[in-house]
């Protein structure tokens, strides 16, 4: 069965958190993972890494990780003293990401999170990818010495111009060419860029290593009006058994609000009870849906 988790965002609104107080949280709610930002374990000790990885074992917690990329690491950017900095920065978190023995690490990995300054047409737009790959080549030979899989996540275009859909996110996947890079969809980037979600899940396949729901909205899943039959019913179909992590953001505010552009709350009364209760609706929304498509 699908092991199934929850992005730490849903209810801490700065981007370094308290990894014990919600290791405890969403084991007494039911989850299986925690995923949280990877780039934060730089700021650690690896003893420090050690002992939130020991802890979430005692508590049978998987820890996942996920970023967007700061642009000043940007390893698409023209510059090169920029991209090699990216390189050394996505390798080191790599290597972080291995002393706590994780498995895969997820997001807009290649390229800086946003939209460039300047125009971006086709031409400009191959030469950026051209450059990414090139970088990310050097990234995954790290990867691969670490066992780590790196997961490049299609995301909507106001998020990034270079992996916008499940066909984008193949082809980049090829160029790259590593046994250790993975494709990562997600619900609301795919309600917004694919003419079918539905049809790029199994457009992607096998290759599919992380898989992110959340309404067409970033409301949780159940609460808008994604095809959720359809996206299950796909998952289904390409026999899909590795993790599905619910990534909603409900409230405005503080730094992830910001940075996610959430500018108002999409629901009444978002206290820490009221979070904790949708957490719940959707947890068990997710379980209904994988018991109906024969995923349980």
């Amino acid at each position: 069965m699908n092991k199934l988790g929850i992005f730490v965002n849903f209810w801490e609104q700065s981007w370094t958190i308290n990894y014990k107080y919600y290791i405890d949280k969403v084991k007494k709610l039911g989850f299986d993972i925690l995923e949280f930002q990877a780039q934060p374990l730089l700021e650690m000790s690896d003893a420090e890494c050690r002992d939130i990885k020991k802890y979430a074992d005692e508590m049978g917690v998987k820890l996942s990780y996920s970023l967007g990329l700061n642009p000043k690491y940007d390893v698409s950017n023209p510059d090169k003293a920029v991209r090699d900095g990216g390189v050394e920065y996505l390798s080191d978190i790599v290597r972080k990401i291995a002393v706590m023995e994780g498995e895969l690490f997820s997001g807009v990995t290649y390229a800086g999170w946003g939209v460039p300054s300047y125009f971006i047409d086709e031409k400009e737009k191959e030469a950026i990818t051209a450059r990414s790959v090139d970088s990310m080549q050097k990234v995954m030979k790290v990867a691969e010495r670490e066992g780590v899989t790196v997961c490049v996540e299609a995301v909507n275009r106001f998020e990034s111009p270079v992996i916008n859909t499940a066909k984008e996110a193949i082809a980049y996947a090829d160029m790259v060419n590593s046994p250790n890079i993975g494709i990562h969809l997600d619900t609301y980037h795919m309600g917004i860029e694919e003419d079918n979600i539905g049809d790029a899940i199994r457009l992607v396949g096998k290759r599919l290593r992380h898989f992110h729901t959340g309404e067409n909205n970033r409301n949780v899943p159940g609460r808008g009006h994604l095809d959720w039959d359809d996206i299950f019913k796909a998952l289904s179909d390409i026999d899909y058994k590795n993790d599905i992590v619910s990534e909603p953001f409900l409230r405005m505010g503080n730094e992830v609000g910001y940075d996610i552009r959430t500018w108002r709350n999409l629901q009444e009364g978002l206290d820490e009870e009221k979070l904790d209760s949708e957490a719940l609706f959707l947890l068990e929304f997710t379980k209904t849906m994988l018991k109906k498509y024969r995923m349980a």
